[in-house]
């Protein structure tokens, strides 16, 4: 693991609860020196109650990260699956959003919700997100539902599809049990490829998109 979560004595409830902790005691260096993480644990759901009726609450985490962007490249948020609170947070915080949508029938239908939430935060609090790609996941290019939901996919998506999918891998459902990235667990693993990969099309796309928009600034 990258460290021990026994060490952790602060996290992200901290900050975005009712104690109010400066994100900069919840940040955490890793065995990557390249690498920083912001632990949470699993009493983060409970802010889904928590947070419920307060006026500023879909600001909580932008106004937590703001003195703290300027340290990082990039700034990477892992939402839950469920479209509460903390997602709108998530989004509010964000520059670009990046879509996973499991190979699997039905998988699309889940993401009308999602789109519609990113369409009414464009509409007010954060105008400036984007969708910056849709990735597959657990994709099975042995099975016919893999095959046809990418085709799916692609016709709803297209050109924001990224190239690169994520499959399924006996190395990427065991890393978590032994608290190791894939990256550290099976380097060389073609889930490890594939995710190394999709990272090189997200900061291209990233970089692609500030240049676009400080021409559209200078011009």
């Amino acid at each position: 693991a990258f460290f021990d979560p026994a060490e952790v004595q602060v996290s992200m409830f901290d900050v975005l609860g009712d104690h109010r902790a400066e994100m900069a005691a919840v940040i955490k260096p890793t065995k990557d020196p390249m690498l920083f993480l912001a632990p949470a644990r699993l009493t983060l759901a409970k802010l889904e109650q928590q947070l419920a009726g307060q006026f500023d609450a879909p600001f909580k985490l932008k106004d937590a990260l703001a003195a703290s962007l300027k340290e990082y490249d990039y700034v990477l948020i892992d939402t839950p699956p469920a479209l509460g609170i903390l997602t709108v947070n998530a989004m509010v915080s964000s520059t670009h959003l990046v879509v996973p949508i499991q190979a699997a029938y039905f998988a699309i239908e889940g993401t009308d919700d999602l789109l519609e939430t990113y369409e009414r935060i464009r509409a007010r609090p954060n105008p400036a997100l984007k969708v910056l790609g849709v990735v597959i996941t657990l994709f099975d290019k042995r099975t016919n539902i893999s095959r046809d939901t990418h085709e799916q996919i692609r016709s709803v998506f297209g050109p924001v599809l990224f190239k690169t999918r994520i499959g399924k891998n006996v190395r990427l459902e065991e890393s978590p049990a032994y608290k190791e990235t894939i990256l550290t667990f099976a380097p060389k693993s073609p889930g490890a490829q594939e995710y190394r990969k999709l990272a090189l099309e997200v900061i291209q796309r990233v970089e692609e998109d500030r240049i676009a928009s400080h021409t559209e600034d200078a011009a």
